[in-house]
């Protein structure tokens, strides 16, 4: 198991190259890590791309505080109810990345066919209805769909990704805010060319292969 300290500096790392692409706006989103028992979460207030050591909290799955003197991220019970349904997630990344961010405030999953490299590793990435930011009913509307989905847009929000490593985690923040300004800029080009069940299925096929 990792030391607290090595996922502090993960975690700051990967939050100074998501301020670098324009991923984590201001003072918005919130990153962990599991922590054995236990989750690492950051602090409310902190802006993920200027972290530092202090701007952490280590809550206990219910979200309680077990260490470190400040509060934890107002959506701690959001990243709970992640970890708990998914043993294979061991980092949360919730980001309000611009193109991410409009579909989810215009209400659009990016759950059609359209590039296959998106097909291959996320499916579809589905939309959960709107919830009052850091309430119960936003973890229960998001929470429903992390049993079969990595990453989930919140409605008039953001963007949330689990995955086993922070790598994976932010590469697929990154793949999938691509995805987001590609699928707007295709309707701007007059519709994008959709794949066919046939080639959406062969695309999944790929994933036992590879």
């Amino acid at each position: 198991m990792k030391s607290i300290d090595e996922l502090k500096k993960e975690i700051i790392l990967y939050g100074k190259l998501a301020e670098e692409k324009n991923l984590t706006p201001g003072v918005s989103g919130n990153m962990s890590a599991r922590y054995d028992d236990k989750i690492l979460i950051t602090s409310s207030g902190s802006a993920n791309g200027y972290l530092d050591e202090d701007d952490f909290v280590v809550i206990d799955f219910d979200g309680n505080v077990v260490e470190g003197n400040k509060k934890p991220s107002s959506e701690k019970l959001l990243h709970c109810a992640f970890y708990k349904m998914r043993e294979d997630v061991n980092y949360i990344i919730h980001m309000h990345s611009p193109y991410l961010s409009s579909f989810a405030s215009a209400g659009l999953a990016l759950d059609e066919p359209i590039m296959a490299e998106n097909v291959f590793y996320f499916g579809k990435i589905p939309l959960a209805e709107y919830g009052l930011p850091s309430s119960v009913d936003l973890v229960e509307k998001t929470a429903k769909y992390f049993k079969e989905y990595n990453a989930v847009l919140m409605a008039n929000h953001g963007f949330v990704v689990g995955d086993v490593s922070i790598k994976d985690a932010f590469l697929k923040l990154t793949l999938a805010e691509s995805y987001a300004q590609v699928v707007l800029n295709t309707k701007i080009l007059g519709g994008a060319k959709i794949l066919s069940d046939e080639q959406v299925e062969e695309i999944y096929k790929l994933r036992k292969k590879i």
